[in-house]
């Protein structure tokens, strides 16, 4: 699939046939390249255990084949059909109170159900076998947004297995687990059970466990669907749609491994600038789990919102142009494309005011003729697709340790690392530097800097990896818990930050969490020596730092610990380590980082633009590309010299960003290279 892909989920079967023939035009002027289809139609595909009725989506399939679109067809395992539930009850998925859930809504399975995983290798065989060789096939997308948690008999046995095959005894997850902690200790396997509602505190490692057997339990679920898709139709690309946020069981770094091509569902919950930033971060986070994906497909935006930011409180509609502004800073950030969700808004059913192309008001409005013009400014910069964005600053984003942050009993009940990783990743993009979020700490010699936001879960292996990167040269700026414990969340004593201690040439006695209203002040240890603003401040966090080799930078000033190191400095090999004890204001946490990155040789991709205006390069033949979107209300003057994809003309020294604006040049080169 050469070309951009543009489009997203269509849904024929919540509509009559007419409605199709008008979609099939309404395609073709909006150059939709792309169509999502049978995401949740189980039920009209198979309406009764093991009868098929294929007509209705083999026209529709014709039909997107005869306007050039190509599908993506999805097998529709997410949404199992009425019949089901009431034929295998033991499918059904129980909650964490020992509830049987009821069929009414999407995501009514268990995975560790016998029943449900043969009927979901059933649709998929029959999907695979029926619609091999179809000239609209372009890829397969299993399920739909996997982090569905089940915790039933048929599961407990299922995380039994899992964690037999962990551990070699029930001896090693005792002490994995610190069982002799409240009298927890197991002596026989069926003693052991998914974690449940229960009296008081569970026990942090158990939770752990089985947010990694879920993982790997929905992973096995996929890969049957993946492998029997594979047999029928060799050659075309399987994939399923990611789906971020604190909720989802899901360690995606690991199922990228697995996926032909890793996508990802993102909506921002910000209405304001904010939306941007968030955007940002999951566009450099999928192109980070990429990296493991074979063949190094890239990453695609599978489902975003059209004209829609869902906020907790409201739905916020999108500004004229913002749609085609986010959808091209996705492109710009390695996206094999914008698709979304979804292409025409229904009539009815729990998301009937969800966003979508083709909104209630028919053609004949705004966001259709924005959704046309987006289609014809993705086609005029089809060029780049491919191109590469070699970044040299990294964050780690580890979900395991998120998972492991959300645990009670911890000294805050504010701990969150996305949230860290989020703050990190805004700090440098607010500053125009590139930065990759990566899901593991594997392949650091690609990078001159990292990030290592609250990274709470490390192995041995991991932080002697790290050591031998900053020894080679590499700059690691470390934040407050990060090390603290390890894969099985034991804290490691001795000291904090456990497996970095030496690394980072500090011993941190005690913590100080702060309030939500609390602030400690910080002040520079030299002259000279810091590169925070007059008047930094911390939140969040404090904690006693003592020195082990380190160079101070910072101390806190006033409070129990004044003239304590705050922010340290250590020189390891040929590189340099920074321990950050307190969350950083956010003036003085970019401008720590962005002195980082430039001591790492790591510079912004435009220097000196106004805030809010975003520049990516993107490098291959006939590039390089830059991607430029000013996101303020206010037009701007960007230095750029060649040719302008989006406008077809010529830029010499400069280019003018109108408010909300975009272009994407082709540097250096003439119109018709």
């Amino acid at each position: 699939m050469p070309r951009l892909l543009y489009g997203g989920d269509y849904n024929p079967e919540q509509w009559p046939a007419a409605v199709h023939a008008e979609d099939a035009e309404l395609m073709r002027r909006a150059r939709v390249t792309t169509a999502t289809v049978g995401v949740f139609a189980w039920s009209r595909l198979e309406p009764a255990p093991g009868r098929y009725d294929f007509g209705w989506l083999d026209e529709v399939l014709d039909r997107l084949a005869a306007a050039g679109v190509d599908a993506v067809l999805a097998t529709p395992t997410a949404s199992p059909p009425p019949w089901f539930g009431l034929a295998h009850p033991e499918a059904l998925p129980v909650d964490a109170d020992g509830v049987r859930l009821s069929h009414g809504s999407r995501d009514t399975y268990c995975a560790s159900a016998p029943a449900y995983r043969a009927a979901a290798r059933g649709i998929a065989a029959a999907l695979g076998e029926h619609y091999r060789g179809h000239p609209a096939l372009a890829m397969w997308h299993v399920h739909n947004e996997y982090g569905t948690t089940c915790h039933c008999e048929l599961t407990a046995e299922a995380f039994r297995d899992w964690l037999r095959r962990r551990y070699a005894g029930l001896d090693q997850l005792n002490d994995a687990w610190t069982t002799a902690f409240w009298g927890q200790h197991y002596t026989d396997w069926a003693q052991i059970r998914p974690p449940r509602r229960t009296q008081y505190l569970p026990n942090p490692a158990q939770v752990l466990d089985f947010r990694r057997f879920t993982s790997d339990e929905l992973l096995a679920a996929y890969v049957e669907q993946r492998d029997v898709l594979r047999a029928a139709t060799p050659g075309v690309p399987v994939t399923t749609n990611f789906v971020l946020g604190g909720w989802v069981p899901v360690d995606h770094a690991r199922w990228a491994r697995e996926v032909d091509q890793v996508a990802i569902d993102h909506y921002p919950s910000d209405p304001g600038s904010g939306a941007e930033e968030q955007a940002a971060f999951a566009a450099d986070l999928a192109r980070g789990w990429a990296r493991h994906t074979p063949g190094g497909s890239g990453w695609l935006l599978m489902e975003t919102a059209p004209n829609l930011v869902y906020a907790a409180d409201r739905m916020h509609t999108k500004e004229p142009g913002r749609m085609a502004r986010q959808s091209l800073a996705a492109v710009a950030r390695g996206s094999r494309g914008a698709l979304f969700f979804q292409w025409r808004a229904p009539r009815g059913g729990a998301e009937l005011f969800h966003s979508a192309l083709v909104p209630h008001a028919g053609p004949d409005s705004r966001v259709f003729r924005e959704t046309v013009a987006l289609g014809e400014d993705l086609e005029r910069i089809g060029e780049t697709a491919g191109a590469a964005l070699p970044a040299r600053v990294a964050i780690a984003y580890d979900e395991p340790s998120a998972w492991a942050l959300q645990a009670p009993g911890l000294p805050s009940t504010r701990l969150d690392h996305a949230e860290e990783a989020q703050r990190a990743h805004r700090a440098l993009w607010r500053r125009g530097i590139l930065t990759d979020v990566l899901g593991g700490l594997d392949g650091l010699a690609a990078y001159r800097m990292l990030v290592l936001p609250m990274h709470y879960l490390l192995t041995a292996d991991q932080a002697g990896a790290l050591r031998s990167w900053v020894a080679a040269g590499g700059h690691l700026v470390a934040t407050f818990l990060s090390g603290v414990a390890d894969e099985h969340a034991r804290v490691r004593t001795g000291g904090y930050p456990g497996a970095l201690r030496d690394l980072l040439g500090v011993r941190v006695e005690e913590f100080h969490p702060l309030g939500p209203d609390d602030r400690v002040r910080l002040t520079p240890a030299a002259a000279g020596d810091l590169w925070l603003p007059s008047g930094a401040t911390g939140d969040l966090w404090s904690e006693t730092v003592h020195l082990a080799g380190a160079h101070v930078l910072a101390r806190y000033a006033g409070g129990v610990l004044d003239g304590r190191p705050a922010l340290t400095r250590h020189t390891v090999g040929d590189g340099t380590a920074y321990y950050v004890s307190t969350r950083l204001d956010p003036d003085g946490y970019g401008e720590l980082l962005a002195t980082v990155a430039a001591s790492a040789g790591a510079g912004p991709e435009v220097p000196g633009l106004p805030p809010g205006v975003e520049a990516v390069r993107r490098h291959g033949d006939g590039g390089p590309w830059l991607f430029l979107m000013n996101h303020t209300g206010d037009g701007v003057e960007v230095p750029a010299a060649g040719f302008d994809l989006l406008t077809g003309t010529a830029v010499a020294g400069a280019v003018r960003l109108p408010a909300g604006g975009a272009a994407v040049i082709r540097e250096g080169c003439r119109p018709g290279l």
